[in-house]
């Protein structure tokens, strides 16, 4: 990389402890906030040092992300990191260290300079009684609260003899219970930290480190049950998508992609002795088929509809005091072409885009709505998701774009262990069903919708 990139340098301090010269402050208990509560969901055994120093360094790399701006001439910063662990020749050494620094280069796009200091003080003592987990064979699936996790959830409880344990990726899900087993639903509730970016806030907005968090609990959560493998609950538009089709010069986003689990078994391999394998059972199918056979399969189950898609917060898609989902965003969009494909319909009101049929975007969002303007983040948004999902249709078709194609199947052949010509082959079959629902979602709009007349122009 560029010797000019921006430069970040953050060291991790114990309460009371003193920073190096020119680095960013970042103090555990201030910084780094500790839950005793998310920390007893993964007392599975006697309180293993390690984990607890995993997730020091996830909610570490988390500040660093978030405290750094991208410039706006290049993606990539230069991340210069010290955190201080109980273990730091374990943590310092080859392996661990090559895995760790090859999985967030390959995700966030940044050259990362990690080392490791002692701990000064007490280690960490076992936060709560042990959790009882029998000997079963399980598997465990990171689960948030959208529609992927959900549908995954319930078709591998059908399908597999295997006890399935829920990961959660934020607060505790109502829906996290109907899909877990009773016997382990104590387990790995909730987030075991937070992170607070002092007194600028977070200023980046991109935050890749994302995948590494959400990776990286699912690894240790298979380390702590002994299950051989991890679940990745996303089907091919949100697997694939993203770097078949990326936004402009940015890094492609590969948080749900095998390329960047592939690393994160190295790792976890690599720190903990324990052999974990990410699965994509639904890799090969979009989003639509997976949810019309989860219907097939579930149909008096309503759980799917209490889903979200949507990332954004409650203060930017608030109406009438009710939180919805925006609607327009990527992930929203790619749920409402889903559902249609699916032959499914969702209230109106759970967007605040309730007519994407309208002229005019400021037009269809619902009438209490006020920030439906044409212009600002939300209406960026809702561009950019309209293009990306038209970009991946084409993308089959495109002879332009086809070495983008083969040049993604062939690591991802590699990543996945298959024949290259199969992939390229499953590939294809799973943009050419997305390249159909998208049209079939499109012209239920009709050619004077605002969204048919951002894909002309698109073109």
């Amino acid at each position: 990389m560029s010797t000019s990139l921006r430069t970040h340098r953050v060291d991790v301090v114990e309460p009371g402890g003193s920073v190096r010269r020119g680095r960013v402050r970042c103090e555990i208990d201030e910084h780094l906030k500790f839950d005793a509560k998310g920390l007893a969901t993964y007392c599975l055994t006697d309180w293993d040092t390690t984990v607890y120093d995993a997730f020091v360094v996830a909610a570490a790399v988390q500040f660093c992300d978030h405290t750094a701006r991208r410039s706006s001439t290049g993606w990539g910063r230069d991340m210069a990191l010290r955190v201080p662990v109980h273990d730091p020749d374990r943590w310092g050494s080859p392996d661990v260290s090559r895995a760790l620094h090859d999985a967030l280069a390959f995700l966030t796009g940044d050259r990362w300079r990690m080392d490791f200091a002692a701990r000064r003080g007490c280690s960490v003592t076992t936060p709560g009684p042990l959790l009882e987990i029998d000997d079963s064979p399980c598997v465990v699936m990171p689960f948030s609260d959208g529609l992927d996790s959900y549908v995954a959830a319930r078709l591998l409880r059908l399908r597999s003899r295997d006890t399935l344990i829920p990961v959660r990726l934020g607060r505790k899900s109502g829906n996290a219970e109907r899909v877990g087993n009773s016997r382990t639903s104590a387990a790995f509730a909730s987030m075991p930290w937070r992170v607070s970016y002092g007194n600028s806030g977070s200023v980046e907005v991109s935050a890749r480190s994302r995948g590494f968090r959400f990776a990286l609990l699912s690894g240790v959560a298979a380390f702590l049950c002994k299950a051989r493998e991890v679940v990745v609950p996303e089907s091919g538009q949100g697997a694939l998508g993203p770097p078949l089709a990326p936004v402009g010069q940015a890094h492609a986003d590969y948080r749900n992609h095998p390329r960047f689990t592939e690393k994160m078994e190295a790792f976890v391999s690599a720190l903990f002795g324990h052999a974990v394998r990410y699965s994509y059972p639904h890799l090969w199918q979009t989003k639509g088929k997976t949810l019309a056979a989860f219907l097939d399969a579930c149909g008096d189950d309503r759980g799917w509809m209490e889903t979200r898609s949507c990332w954004q917060g409650a203060r930017q898609v608030s109406v009438a005091g009710r939180r919805r989902q925006c609607g327009i965003c990527v992930a929203c969009l790619l749920r409402r072409m889903s559902v249609h494909a699916a032959r499914r319909c969702e209230d109106p009101e759970t967007y605040v885009w309730e007519d994407l049929s309208a002229a005019c975007f400021e037009d269809g969002a619902a009438q209490a709505f006020t920030n439906r303007k044409p212009s600002g983040a939300m209406y960026e948004h809702a561009i950019a998701g309209v293009l990306h999902l038209d970009h991946l249709a084409a993308l089959g078709r495109s002879p332009a774009k086809g070495a983008t194609f083969r040049r993604q199947a062939f690591f991802l052949s590699r990543s996945l262990g298959s024949n290259e010509e199969e992939t390229q082959a499953s590939l294809q079959r799973m943009l050419r069903r997305h390249g159909e629902e998208w049209r079939e979602f499109v012209d239920s709009l009709g050619p004077r919708s605002f969204v048919a007349q951002w894909i002309a122009r698109g073109h």
